[in-house]
């Protein structure tokens, strides 16, 4: 991965709200390079270095107001909450102590400092050195590095002497800006679930050693990440070499090498455009795309809540039901628990009588 890529990378992470980290040797212009995205955005930067904090510094310091102790954030935390948006840069991470790394795990995941929630512009980028590279390194903890996408960050002579004579490239503000709409989620969701349901023993493969531990890996939380970070690299047009390196950030080589050889080959319909014309959808021959569009044509019924999509919603899973019941059956359990308020029963469901019955969706005495 060259200096580039990487540095698409980190915004289209930046802009998913998935928290990453940069590895390197040091001196190699890591927090620089975040300083500087920091300073293009017009966002502050909270620098924060573990080896010189207590976990306190992360779960909250306690103190008594009104005969109840609260636990009360650090300055850091305080300035970013006033703030509204910024990076809570974690630098020298694998210099931070097992105690303090556990401390920070609420942090990283569910921006809480203490009582406190951080606001939802507040985005976590973090640094390291390689464990035998840091001043009293530690290897980081599987659940801090399972809360994280890993990004490896390169040395190119050409690059250092280019920057040094020209100045460095930073990541353009409007890189970071581009929100994913619905579509792109709901899609990218659908297509993990769908490779899951294909290969679930890669829902989860716990690491089998400290070395792996502490970078990417599979389980449930890295994959809801990559689904973040699909929709986040459609929505700024990323390069394939950057949502390769992304992927791979999260879940480790191994699953990531076959889950993006399988999406290649996966070419899905726009769920949206699947919605618009119900009667003229064709199911795809291979169960995996099947479900895959099934999936996301529920998701998007579903997050638009309106009684229009959740009727052509179950027009598309009626047509499918005639060559894959056993797929359709799975996204109607989805489409039933989800009716709109008001909204009439369709003739779709009616058809699908049999096929509900047969899955304990729908009472053997119930009416056609």
């Amino acid at each position: 991965m060259n200096s580039a890529v990487a540095l698409e990378a980190l915004g289209v992470a930046i802009a998913s709200g998935v928290p990453v980290l940069l590895w390197g040797s040091p001196g190699t212009g890591k927090t620089s390079a975040v300083l500087a995205l920091g300073e293009a955005l017009g966002w502050p930067v909270e620098t924060v270095i573990g080896s010189i904090r207590e976990p306190s510094d992360f779960a909250g310091l306690p103190v008594v107001v009104d005969g109840a102790v609260h636990l009360s954030p650090p300055g850091w935390a305080r300035r970013l909450c006033d703030a509204g948006e910024g990076l809570l840069f974690l630098d020298e991470l694998t210099t931070a102590p097992p105690a303090v790394q556990a401390a920070m795990l609420r942090v990283v995941l569910e921006r809480v400092v203490g009582d406190t929630r951080l606001p939802p512009g507040i985005r976590v980028v973090a640094a390291a050195n390689p464990p035998e590279q840091a001043a009293d390194g530690w290897e980081l903890a599987a659940p801090l590095a399972n809360r994280l996408v890993h990004l490896d960050w390169p040395v190119d002579g050409r690059h250092i002497a280019n920057g040094l004579a020209v100045g460095f490239p930073s990541l353009a503000p409007g890189a970071i800006q581009n929100v994913p709409d619905r579509a792109q989620i709901m899609a990218a969701r659908a297509a993990v679930g769908a490779f899951l349901e294909v290969r679930p023993p890669l829902a989860l493969q716990l690491p089998r050693s400290a070395a792996d531990a502490g970078r990417g890996w599979p389980s449930p939380r890295s994959w809801e990440a990559v689904a973040r970070l699909l929709a986040a690299s459609d929505a700024a047009h990323a390069s394939e070499a950057a949502r390769a390196a992304l992927v791979e950030g999260a879940v480790g080589d191994g699953a990531a090498l076959e889950f993006l050889a399988w999406l290649e080959h996966l070419d899905l319909p726009d769920p949206e455009t699947v919605l618009d014309d119900p009667d003229g959808f064709v199911l795809p021959e291979r169960s995996d795309r099947a479900f895959a569009v099934l999936t996301a044509v529920a998701s998007v019924a579903v997050a638009d809540g309106g009684s229009e999509r959740w009727q052509q919603a179950w027009r598309v899973v009626a047509r499918a039901a005639e060559g894959a019941p056993d797929v359709a059956t799975l996204v109607a359990r989805t489409l039933a628990g989800h009716r709109p308020a008001g909204a009439e029963v369709p003739d779709a469901l009616l058809e699908l009588a049999p096929v509900l019955r047969a899955s304990g969706l729908l009472r053997s005495d119930a009416p056609c």
